[in-house]
């Protein structure tokens, strides 16, 4: 069934297909399939598409075509793209000197530092879109036990590769960068290389799942940095 949405007008060029939906992968996949309807028949039209959890916002290169688009959105009919099967494996070196706040989130969510770790872990998180830095991938799919408000006060300077946990969100900062999540570990993998192409190597659509390396096995790997893999 397909889920409906709204469209609002943001300014002359700037408009967004909202849906009164929480995340979910039924939700994404309609979205993409948006996505793909908006590229592959109004692209000449479009400046640039910017996909949310719940939203896709279209900036328009003309009045004309954004006013021609609203005129018929109730007519058209899109076809939701199935999601992707691949599940890439990032390695996690959780506390032990990459993770500054696994021990204090913990003890806010009455765990132990292993169960929190086992529990962080044991979800493959679905990528819904890529903002903020490039590279980093709005993830969905932390447990609510692990939902923490961000920081009163962020860090200056969150290391590159660190995994952390905002809100009901967890990501991986793909460079060095302020920031106010939580940070509970650090993974080796680069997650944007300009120098390829593409510059990420996942998709909207793909899962990512964190797998626990100790310490020893971050430093060899820091050295040596993989490249990603899926299952």
């Amino acid at each position: 069934m397909e889920i409906k949405p709204s469209y609002i007008q943001i300014s002359p060029l700037l408009g967004e297909i909202h849906w009164k939906e929480n995340p979910s992968d039924s939700l994404l996949s309609m979205q993409l399939g948006w996505c793909d309807f908006l590229q592959r028949e109004l692209g000449d039209q479009i400046l640039d598409l910017r996909q949310g959890f719940t939203s896709v916002s279209i900036l328009w290169k003309d009045v004309v075509a954004h006013s021609q688009f609203q005129n018929k959105l109730n007519t058209i009919a899109i076809r939701p793209l199935e999601l992707s099967n691949k599940i890439w494996k990032v390695p996690v070196c959780y506390g032990e000197g990459f993770g500054k706040d696994l021990e204090t989130l913990a003890k806010e969510k009455k765990l132990k530092v292993g169960e929190l770790i086992e529990m962080h872990a044991s979800v493959a998180y679905r990528i819904h879109f890529f903002g903020f830095l490039p590279g980093f991938m709005y993830l969905n799919g932390l447990p609510e036990r692990l939902h923490s408000p961000r920081k009163a006060v962020p860090e200056r300077a969150v290391p590159r590769g660190s995994v952390a946990i905002g809100g009901s969100q967890t990501g991986i900062y793909p460079r060095e960068s302020p920031g106010g999540w939580h940070i509970i570990g650090r993974t080796p993998i680069s997650l944007f290389d300009g120098e390829h192409n593409p510059p990420v190597w996942a998709n909207s659509g793909d899962r990512i799942k964190f797998v626990p390396i100790s310490s020893s096995e971050m430093e060899r790997l820091i050295e040596n940095p993989p490249l990603p893999n899926y299952k």
